[in-house]
């Protein structure tokens, strides 16, 4: 569904990666947010917020699968240059969902190796705390800067679930190439893998 936030997108999700005129989208940026979660203290009358440390990553495989590069917050861009990190941002969104992306990862869709097939986008707790408990984590697609959001492509939200309640990352999505264009397509799965090394190994296995 298209709205002013772009297409709403659910689990499974395939898009291309184009304007509504049909133009090729030629760099963008992937937005990702996170809320606080909530807790009680004195005997559950007074309501407080939990900051939480989320660390996006990109793991980029060519056609065999082989992981060729990462980016994350310890390496904040991809050999190639194609993928640029806007460092780490350890708290989301404490006092509300203020609409600013807490961490933006920028895609030059042009530079992008040759050899490079798909491009995974996650999520890991850095300390461990509980996607059952965050009350949401948000991706948007759009054309702009990091701090400058021009036109909003598609957005992705997941809100805490059951299913959730134990996980420590989350694979929010993957850009692939499909002959001469690239698609993103959503993915919304939450891990229990702690670490980044972990994470990546269960995208090979499992999501490629």
């Amino acid at each position: 569904m298209h709205t002013n936030q772009g297409i709403n997108l659910q689990k499974g999700s395939v898009v291309t990666l184009q304007k509504v005129n049909g133009d090729k989208l030629r760099t963008i940026c992937i937005g990702l947010n996170w809320g606080a979660i909530e807790s009680k203290m004195f005997f559950g009358l007074i309501p407080t917020k939990e900051s939480v440390d989320l660390d996006s990553s990109v793991a980029i495989f060519d056609k065999s699968k082989l992981l060729l590069d990462q980016v994350y917050y310890g390496k904040l861009a991809s050999h190639d240059g194609a993928i640029i990190h806007s460092g780490d941002d350890s708290e989301g969104d404490r006092y509300g969902d203020d609409g600013i992306d807490n961490e933006v990862i920028v895609v030059d869709l042009d530079k992008i190796s040759e050899k490079t097939e798909q491009i995974v986008f996650f999520l890991n707790s850095f300390r461990g705390q509980d996607f059952g408990e965050i009350p949401y984590s948000k991706i948007r697609i759009y054309e702009g800067t990091p701090t400058t959001v021009n036109t909003v492509f598609a957005t992705f939200n997941l809100s805490s679930e059951q299913d959730y309640k134990g996980k420590v990352s989350m694979i929010m999505g993957k850009i692939f190439r499909e002959e001469d264009t690239w698609k993103f397509m959503t993915i919304g799965e939450a891990l229990d893998s702690k670490r980044i090394p972990g994470t990546i190994q269960i995208i090979q296995d499992q999501f490629l």
